[in-house]
């Protein structure tokens, strides 16, 4: 069984989270310059088994798609065509950002460390991760 990937796709950067490959446990990965992304993706898929990627679903209060859905939806397709054999899910990824800057709050991290836009990537692309993972055991 491959690991899962989620990716919470950014015009500047790009936090990513995996899982282990029993599934288990979703980590962050790190976070990504998104002009380096496909090739980061590229290599990590070589060395690691990954069988899926979770992207959120950027979506305003009132569901209809938010204005870096217009970013995002053309990631997606450039994703399914650089890696046909992966399957690619997608998850409502509101709110993950002010809950990824809580939980850092929450678990004691330093506000400098807090302003680090990448680590509120990573910890968001975690939080759609432990999401999809709760939705789908």
């Amino acid at each position: 069984m491959g690991r899962i990937m989620a990716i919470d796709y950014g015009q500047r950067r790009t936090g990513l989270a995996v899982t282990d490959p029993l599934r288990i446990i979703a980590t962050a990965l790190c976070t990504v310059e998104t002009p380096t992304l496909l090739p980061y993706l590229k290599d990590y898929c070589a060395r690691e088994e990954v069988d899926l990627f979770v992207v959120g679903q950027a979506r305003r209060m009132d569901g209809s798609p938010s204005p870096s859905a217009q970013l995002i939806e053309p990631f997606v397709l450039t994703l399914r065509d650089a890696f046909p054999d992966k399957e690619v899910a997608r998850i409502d990824e509101r709110f993950t950002s002010k809950l990824a800057f809580q939980s850092m709050i929450d678990s004691g991290l330093k506000k400098k460390d807090r302003r680090d836009k990448g680590t509120v990537d990573q910890v968001a692309a975690t939080i759609m991760l432990q999401d999809y993972m709760r939705a789908h055991p």
